[in-house]
């Protein structure tokens, strides 16, 4: 099962369609609430290059945020990568 990480915040509407998607999937994940952690905001923003939430990591591969994550699921790109 691949290691999924996904860096959110409690009140972003894209978080929770992201997160949808991942349980949807029946998709174990890590949860990393940025809220108030500057220490964790500052991590994310070094993997990822970006500092909007949701950012999404699949065995630490940079997914991106919610759009990316459906966009990947639309092609038949996700499942490949949760097995």
């Amino acid at each position: 099962m691949a290691n999924v990480e996904i860096y959110t915040k409690a009140t972003c509407p894209f978080c929770h369609r992201a997160i949808a998607l991942l349980k949807e999937k029946g998709v174990n994940y890590q949860q990393i609430a940025i809220d108030g952690d500057a220490d964790k905001r500052e991590e994310m923003i070094k993997r990822s290059g970006r500092t909007t939430v949701p950012q999404i990591f699949i065995d630490a591969q940079h997914i991106g945020g919610c759009d990316d994550l459906y966009a990947l699921d639309g092609r038949q790109g996700l499942d490949p990568l949760l097995k």
